[in-house]
């Protein structure tokens, strides 16, 4: 009697119990890749580079016709240098003042001569004015009047320096420069500052050699 009402009671619980509801694992998501490479690999997928034409090179300025000339003229005056022998360091190693009488006589040149020079007796007949060159310029224009002068047979020719005062020399620049190309030059015999009436010690004047008459070509 006991073992039935124990059975009995069993079944009355077990049909009172809910049924078990099974929770399916929740799975989390992984989160996206953000790495800027990756990135920038997917965005590239699919895309060709572009077929390029070759670059033509760079054309430079043509220069200037005036620079052109003056380069050309820079480069026929140093070769002309080179034949008489002028230094332009030479020259500056020995500045000029302003103020200083310039004077200069080679060895054969007779002093009464020279006197003649000095005193504005021997008229010059060529001259050239080298206010606002510079030493550059300046020596192509002092080297030109002495080529053009003995192609000329003058003797005599004025060159005006100025006296401008230069940091650089210590004097006055272009004065100190023609001081000191004068004494190079070969055909210069003597020379020294003009006269009051000339440019004083602005300027001087220059004696310069006879050119030596053409020499006849030889008959055939």
């Amino acid at each position: 009697m006991k073992s039935k009402l124990l059975n009995d009671l069993k079944k009355s619980l077990a049909s009172e119990q809910k049924p078990v509801i099974k929770v399916a694992p929740v799975t989390v998501a992984k989160p996206e890749e953000t790495d800027e490479k990756v990135l920038w690999q997917r965005a590239l997928t699919g895309v060709k580079p572009l077929e390029t034409e070759a670059t033509a090179p760079l054309k430079m300025p043509r220069p200037d016709k005036q620079e052109a000339l003056m380069r050309r003229a820079r480069a026929e005056g140093d070769r002309e240098l080179d034949n008489l022998g002028i230094s332009d360091t030479q020259a500056l190693l020995n500045p000029v003042a302003s103020e200083a009488q310039l004077a200069f006589r080679r060895v054969g040149v007779q002093v009464g001569q020279f006197k003649k020079l000095q005193d504005g007796q021997l008229p010059w007949k060529a001259a050239v004015d080298l206010h606002g060159c510079t030493v550059e310029q300046a020596r192509l224009a002092v080297l030109q009047l002495i080529a053009d002068a003995r192609e000329e047979s003058i003797t005599i020719i004025k060159i005006v320096h100025g006296k401008g005062y230069s940091q650089e020399t210590g004097g006055s620049l272009l004065k100190t420069c023609v001081n000191g190309w004068l004494q190079q030059h070969p055909a210069v015999l003597a020379f020294c500052s003009a006269s009051s009436k000339d440019g004083g010690t602005g300027a001087v004047l220059v004696l310069l050699k006879r050119q030596p008459p053409p020499t006849d070509s030889p008959r055939q």
